[in-house]
C-alpha cells in the first residue's frame, strides 16, 4: 500500500463544499470592501461588500474584525483563480424572509428603518428582506411628499407575502387606523359635555377651527370662540397652536366646542355698567336704516336708534356716523331678560343745552 503524500493527507482533511451550500467561516483579514475567510476548504473564502450588504458606503473594517466567526452561503465554490465565492447578505434574505413569513401569517408588528423613498412608497429591510409599504398604506390621509420618512423606523404589519415573486406587501395605515380607533374610544369614555379640555389646532376655516383633543376632533364654530364678534377665525388661530376650550355639545362622533366661558360672560355684570342713565362710550359696529349698533365691548352690544343720535333730524344713521367711530352715549333702557341695551346721543345734547343757555 502506498503512503499518501503530505499534501494528499492534508487535502483529505479537507471538507468539500458545493455551491448553495451554508457554511460557518473564521474571518482572517478584513479590507473596507471585502473579507476573507478560513471555512476549512483547499481555498479561502472571498466576501465583497457588495454581498455583505446593500449599503454601499459601509466601511466593513467597521462591522467585523479577524477571528470572528460568520455563517455565509457559498456562491461559487471557484471563480475561475481557485477562490470561493461568498455571500452573507443573500443568506440574511432568506433568514428574513422566514422570519416574515412568521410575522405575515401571526400578524405580528414589525419594526424597521426606511432604506428608500420611492416615488409609490417606502422600501423597508428586516434582516435584509426587503419590505415595500405602498404610498396608500402609509398613513391613515394622504401624503403626496414622503420624504420625512427618510431613515425613519416605523412600524408595520404584513399582509402579502410572496417571495418567489419578490412581492413582500408592509401596511403602516391599518396600525394608524386602530391606533386612533382605541384613542377616540378612550377620549369619549373619558369627557363630557361641560368639561374643559386641551386641544391643538388642526385646522381653520373660513367657519370655525378643528381642534384635535387626541383622539377626535371637535368644531370651534366662528361664533362660538368669543362673546364678541370674530369676523376671520384665520387672524386668530394658527395650526399647531395649543388651546382651551369648553365642551359645548356631543352628538354622536361630533364634538362641539366654545371659547365662551361662563364665568368670563359680559351680561354677568352688565346691569351695573350699563344700568339706565350710566353714560357710556362704545365703537360703532354696524349700521342699518334705521340705527347703529355699538360695541360696548365684546359681546354687549346696544342699539342707537336714528332718532337718538341728534336733537336734529338724521335722516339715516350714515349720514352722521361711521364704522368704527367712537361715540358717548347715555343708557336709556335696559333690558338683561333679552339681552338689549338701548342708548341715546340726543339725551346729553338735551342736558347739556340749559347750561348753555344759563351762561348767555
Amino acid at each position: 500500500m502506498s503512503e499518501l503524500s503530505f499534501e494528499q493527507m492534508l487535502e483529505e482533511s479537507l471538507k468539500t463544499i458545493r455551491n448553495g451550500e451554508v457554511v460557518e467561516g473564521t474571518v482572517i483579514d478584513v479590507k473596507e470592501d471585502e473579507i476573507i475567510l478560513n471555512i476549512g476548504y483547499k481555498a479561502d473564502g472571498i466576501l465583497t461588500k457588495a454581498e455583505y450588504s446593500n449599503d454601499a458606503s459601509l466601511d466593513l473594517t467597521t462591522v467585523v474584525t479577524p477571528g470572528d466567526k460568520m455563517e455565509v452561503k457559498v456562491l461559487k465554490v471557484n471563480d475561475g483563480e481557485g477562490q470561493v465565492l461568498l455571500t452573507y447578505k443573500r443568506l440574511a434574505a432568506e433568514k428574513g424572509n422566514k422570519r416574515l413569513e412568521e410575522a405575515f401569517e401571526n400578524k405580528e408588528v414589525l419594526t424597521a428603518k426606511v432604506s428608500q423613498v420611492l416615488n409609490g412608497g417606502l422600501s423597508v429591510v428586516v434582516d435584509e428582506a426587503r419590505v415595500f409599504i405602498p404610498a396608500s398604506l402609509v398613513s391613515d390621509t394622504f401624503e403626496k411628499d414622503l420624504s420625512k420618512y427618510a431613515d425613519q423606523e416605523i412600524q408595520f404589519v404584513i399582509t402579502e407575502f410572496n417571495p418567489r415573486r419578490r412581492r413582500i406587501i408592509g401596511d403602516r395605515k391599518q396600525l394608524l387606523v386602530a391606533e386612533k380607533e382605541a384613542q377616540q374610544k378612550a377620549l369619549f369614555e373619558r369627557i363630557a359635555v361641560g368639561d374643559v379640555v386641551e386641544g391643538t389646532v388642526k385646522n381653520v376655516t373660513d367657519f370655525g377651527a378643528f381642534i384635535d383633543l387626541g383622539g377626535a376632533d371637535g368644531l370651534l364654530h366662528i361664533s362660538e370662540m368669543s362673546w364678541g364678534r370674530v369676523e376671520n377665525p384665520k387672524k386668530i388661530f394658527k395650526v399647531g397652536e395649543a388651546v382651551t376650550v369648553l365642551i359645548k355639545d356631543i352628538n354622536g362622533d361630533k364634538i362641539a366646542l366654545s371659547l365662551k366661558f361662563a364665568d368670563k360672560n359680559p351680561w354677568l355684570n352688565a346691569d351695573e355698567k350699563y344700568a339706565v342713565g350710566n353714560v357710556v362710550e362704545g365703537k360703532i359696529a354696524r349700521m342699518t336704516d334705521f340705527g347703529a349698533f355699538v360695541e360696548l365691548e365684546p359681546g354687549v352690544d346696544a342699539l342707537l336708534h336714528v332718532s337718538q343720535i341728534s336733537r336734529e333730524h338724521v335722516e339715516k344713521p350714515a349720514d352722521v356716523l361711521s364704522v368704527g367711530q367712537v361715540i358717548t352715549a347715555k343708557v336709556v333702557d335696559f333690558n338683561s331678560e333679552d339681552k338689549k341695551i338701548s342708548l341715546s346721543m340726543k339725551a346729553l345734547e338735551t342736558a347739556a343745552a340749559p347750561a348753555e343757555e344759563t351762561e348767555e
